[in-house]
């Protein structure tokens, strides 16, 4: 059966928009069913979106699977599902279901760089090629500005960049690379005095430059223990100083210790499974 009139552009939309969303599919139906086999529906969060797969209970319950899966961050994105509608639905009719439930968009992993300058401009655009939401801070309108336009990217404009650290979560990987020190230092100060433990932080500049962060920091408070998690420079050792293999190197370090940190969780998941 061919995708219900409307359906392609509808999807489109909602995949530029950036938010969760689920494409269900009823992909085999046996016996007496609502539908036919090839329907589809659009499920986010507040509900039915566009479609159908077959209406009433069956589409009731689809609508409740899409939805916990939106809502459980352990979720896998691709799920099917196969349902006999007497005793899994509680209809009358004496078929059987099976439905592909695919999730867009959930719970994406963050990127916050602080800085747009000529390196921020190129991780940024590195980013951006991953499946990852990126939100780019500068007090500088014109350098924002030079950012492309993508759903996956919220450019914020702010005098005292600082004062984007109150939205961070310990979920977030963090690059700073502002002008230089002098608007480094406010961003990783308010980090480390937040108390967050980051998924990783990192500032661009050399080994001198760190030493110089870790005393003034030290200085203003902040446990040598806890200024262990900063790392500077940032990147894998690859590439010169160009920022497009900046921006590589970086993003390579970023998602080397993303990976790292999966396996890490799954391990810990699988030790607690009884």
């Amino acid at each position: 059966m061919p995708a219900p009139h409307g359906l392609i552009e509808r999807l489109a939309e909602m995949a530029a928009d950036g938010k969760p969303f689920v494409l269900v599919t009823l992909v085999e139906a046996i016996g007496s069913t609502p539908q036919d086999a090839g329907t589809k529906m659009l499920v986010d969060s507040s509900g039915l979106r566009f479609g159908t797969v077959g209406g009433g209970k069956v589409e009731q319950q689809a609508i409740a699977t899409a939805q916990a899966l939106l809502a459980d961050p352990a979720a896998k994105p691709c799920t099917l599902a196969e349902w006999n509608l007497k005793r899994d639905v509680g209809m009358t009719c004496g078929g059987s279901v099976k439905l592909l439930f695919e999730a867009y968009h959930v719970h994406p992993w963050r990127v916050v760089v602080f800085g747009a300058g000529h390196v921020g401009q190129a991780v940024v655009r590195c980013l951006l090629l991953l499946d990852c939401q990126v939100v780019c801070v500068d007090s500088r309108a014109e350098w924002l500005d030079r950012l492309p336009d993508s759903p996956q990217l919220e450019r914020l404009r702010l005098d005292e960049p600082r004062d984007f650290v109150p939205r961070l979560t310990a979920d977030d990987f963090v690059a700073c690379m502002t002008m230089g020190h002098r608007t480094d230092f406010p961003v990783l100060e308010a980090i480390f005095k937040s108390g967050l433990d980051l998924a990783y932080l990192g500032v661009i500049g050399s080994r001198a430059k760190r030493e110089v962060l870790r005393r003034e920091l030290g200085d203003a408070g902040v446990p040598a223990a806890v200024l262990e998690r900063l790392r500077c420079p940032i990147g894998l050792p690859i590439g010169g100083n160009q920022p497009g293999e900046i921006a590589v190197s970086v993003a390579a370090e970023i998602l080397k210790v993303r990976d790292a940190t999966k396996r890490t969780a799954g391990a810990d998941a699988s030790f607690g499974a009884s």
